[in-house]
């Protein structure tokens, strides 16, 4: 039976188990997975930048790493995603669309206008600045471009302040707290 573990990445976090960062190669001393997870054998299927948050997916299995990760395999991951401004129907059909990027076009995203949704505090907290209002989208894409969600709000003319991974698939983030993981079969 692969395992498969659950793990709700803070900020700040490096998507991997070692820092191989630094001028000299020796590591950058940035926090790891190994910070937070000792459990020998497991592997992240996919990523998620260290300005991100939420839900990453650690297996032993590499099929089904493969499967969650390939964009091949179009496996949703549902976003939640604290945008700059308030972004208006067109710009949330340009999204609904796809977007083009500097490396092509995106698939089509589901988005949707939502809510502030309650969360755990990040630190360092997102700047607020009284002047520019901000608000939060849902966005489900299928594919997992190098901080797509990033760049797709960005060119909406909405830059993404706060970016949180709600789910994967059919595995959800749920109660699970901020630096926590669990095992599920």
């Amino acid at each position: 039976m692969p395992r498969l573990i659950l793990f709700n990445k803070p900020y700040g976090v490096l998507s991997q188990f070692t820092d191989r960062g630094g001028a000299d190669g020796t590591g950058g001393g940035r926090a790891t997975l190994s910070d937070y997870i000792d459990v020998p054998g497991v592997y992240p299927a996919g990523r998620l930048d260290k300005d991100s948050e939420g839900l990453l997916i650690l297996t032993d299995d590499g099929a089904l790493q493969a499967r969650i990760s390939s964009p091949k395999h179009k496996m949703p991951k549902t976003y939640l995603a604290q945008v700059e401004g308030e972004p208006d129907d067109a710009a949330l059909d340009t999204l609904a669309r796809g977007v083009t990027l500097n490396d092509g076009p995106t698939r089509p995203a589901t988005v949707r206008r939502i809510e502030a949704p309650k969360l755990w505090d990040r630190d360092p907290p997102v700047r607020y600045r009284k002047s520019v209002p901000d608000s939060w989208l849902e966005l489900t894409i299928t594919e997992g471009r190098n901080r797509q969600v990033r760049r797709m709000t960005a060119a909406i003319g909405h830059p993404t302040l706060r970016l949180v991974r709600w789910r994967i698939g059919g595995w959800e983030i749920g109660d699970l707290a901020v630096g926590a993981w669990r095992e599920v079969g």
